[in-house]
């Protein structure tokens, strides 16, 4: 009998593993690797939505629970994760200046937002209005992260590389069994995969699509992440990740012709020096109509927990989710009320069910 049985080994799944090995619980992850978002996703840490420039839900709390996480992930992994990257946000007219003046001097938005224009002066980009500069930013190494704690989890047998199969799960007063594993509580932290799963599909999980290109760009020699109507995300050796694209209908983890096609243009709106196309991935974010996350427990079965939603802010929400739902099963803590799928009433659970 184990503590724990996690599904999924994403950004949600590492998050809440490592929480349970800091707490001294034993658990086992089931994993199929069908959802990719978390592993081609740009990886970029920042507590500002920079399209309106305001504040990300919850962003400086998240942050100061981050930030240390994946210090100590890199100490644990013996590799860097956390690369510090401020972020350049281009501005298209003096009007947008004014408004980031604005927003530097709001209670919140003064610790992250430079009150300075930086002047562009990388002759690659045309920058003519300057940048305003977010701080506290960066970027993690979310590709590395999965491949390194994968390894770390088979060298002590705790991962099992196999498609969950519902109707091998059996669910008693007081644990889960799942073929030959049992466990006291079962943690689903499978992404858009949620949508497959009957216990918890009837929350509003919608999944967007997003396309990200990376570009070999020899003269761009830009050091810093540059927000204009798309990203550019230095990765080193003269490559960059370019995104993303926000798609709605499509469901499938397959590139398209269109969403580099749109992020061609938009990059070449300001970009102003040779580049080629070296790649070019996609996945499904789990997104929710609300914005926030979907945590919590199954309002009917009290060993099934859920740990999800987190969008295109993984890399953040993560590691505070993840401390938030085990505090809340294990110490009875309440959850925050904004992420707690007890927001979506039995009503909707119902309703789902006679679907």
């Amino acid at each position: 009998m184990q503590d724990y049985l996690i599904v999924g080994l994403g950004l949600a799944g590492i998050s809440f593993c490592e929480v349970l090995e800091e707490k001294g619980k034993t658990f086992t992850v089931i994993t199929d690797h069908s959802q990719v978002a978390s592993n081609v996703a740009g990886g970029l840490y920042n507590p500002v939505i920079l399209k309106r420039f305001t504040l990300a839900w919850n962003a400086a709390e998240q942050l100061r629970e981050a930030l240390p996480f994946y210090k100590r992930l890199e100490k644990k992994l013996n590799c860097t994760l956390d690369y510090k990257l401020p972020v350049l946000r281009r501005f298209a007219s003096v009007e947008e200046q004014n408004s980031w003046f604005e927003k530097t001097e709001q209670p919140g938005l003064d610790q992250f937002l430079s009150p300075e224009i930086v002047t562009n002066t990388n002759t690659a980009i045309k920058a003519a209005y300057g940048y305003g500069e977010v701080v506290d930013t960066g970027r993690i190494d979310t590709k590395t992260l999965l491949e390194k704690y994968q390894t770390y989890l088979e060298t002590r047998q705790l991962l099992t590389l196999a498609h969950f199969d519902f109707s091998e799960l059996k669910i008693h007063e007081d644990h889960i069994a799942y073929k030959t594993m049992r466990a006291r509580r079962i943690v689903f932290a499978t992404g858009f995969g949620l949508k497959n799963n009957p216990y918890f599909n009837y929350l509003p999980l919608n999944g967007t699509k997003g396309e990200l290109l990376t570009i070999k760009a020899e003269e761009l020699k830009e050091e810093k992440v540059i927000k204009s109507s798309v990203f550019i995300i230095p990765l080193g050796g003269d490559l960059y990740r370019v995104g993303a694209t926000y798609k709605w209908k499509d469901k499938t983890n397959t590139p398209t012709q269109e969403a580099r096609i749109e992020l061609l243009e938009k990059l070449e709106r300001f970009l102003n020096c040779p580049y080629e196309v070296v790649d070019h991935v996609a996945g499904i974010r789990p997104t929710v109509a609300d914005r926030r996350p979907l945590v919590g427990q199954h309002p009917t079965y009290d060993s099934l927990y859920v740990l999800n939603g987190f969008g295109s802010r993984g890399v953040l929400i993560g590691p505070y989710a993840s401390y938030q739902l085990y505090e809340h099963i294990e110490n009875k803590a309440a959850l925050d009320s904004e992420m707690n799928i007890a927001r979506f009433t039995k009503k909707h659970f119902k309703t789902a069910l006679d679907l």
